[in-house]
């Protein structure tokens, strides 16, 4: 499974995949609330279809990727170990994105951030509307699919905005620390918003968790 851990979520992914042997498999996490519940918003078909199905396939197509590195690597066969890169860092990093993904959202979300993080945000951006205006346009300019990130620089200590394509995780391509994704891939949104992706991101900020976002960036603070 991955690990709970708020900071340097990204990391866990079988480090190294030197260990495979030993490695227990990753499972479907439970959402912390009810399919429906973050309607009108995101309706409840769209969120069971997201997690029950292509959350559910980014886990066991990683947990059957894994053992095929596993057999590569107990075979020594360097060539398998590459040509399974792909498909590690693809499902890998669905599972990874999407974990993150659930609980940024609430039912009881939206509003703004509260204390330090809303303080960082004014900071790094301006304001509260200009950081979620630079979030927004970064969502929408993704190509195709991918995602929306809000990410932590550890080694700057500021808080700065990143799209990344398909399901390629944000820590692990950019070294960025995920605090705040927004799922830009039209199977999360398309049954409600059709094509019409500013619709959904204009609509996503009513059920963000700021309390969630909070604490991954007091975590990474340490």
């Amino acid at each position: 499974m991955l690990s709970r851990a708020l900071c340097g979520t990204g990391r866990q992914l079988a480090p190294a995949l030197g260990y495979l042997g030993s490695r227990q498999k990753h499972s479907l996490p439970d959402l912390p609330y009810d399919y429906g519940a973050l309607e009108p918003h995101i309706n409840a078909q769209i969120m069971q279809l997201h997690h029950s199905k292509h959350h559910a396939a980014y886990v066991n197509n990683l947990n059957d990727t894994e053992e095929k590195y596993k057999e590569a690597l107990a075979k020594g066969d360097v060539t398998a170990q590459i040509a399974l890169q792909p498909a590690l860092k693809f499902n890998g990093g669905g599972h990874i994105n999407h974990s993150i993904f659930w609980t940024n959202l609430s039912p009881d979300g939206g509003g703004e951030p509260k204390g330090e993080l809303l303080e960082a945000i004014k900071r790094d951006f301006g304001s509260f509307d200009k950081f979620k205006e630079k979030l927004t346009a970064a969502s929408v300019g993704v190509q195709g699919s991918g995602w929306g990130w809000l990410g932590f620089n550890k080694e700057r200590g500021h808080l700065q905005i990143a799209a990344c394509p398909n399901q390629d995780p944000l820590q692990g391509t950019t070294g960025l620390i995920p605090l705040l994704g927004i799922d830009v891939w039209e199977h999360a949104y398309y049954l409600q918003y059709k094509n019409v992706r500013p619709d959904y991101l204009k609509a996503i900020w009513n059920v963000i968790n700021w309390e969630n976002v909070t604490e991954r960036y007091m975590a990474c603070k340490k």
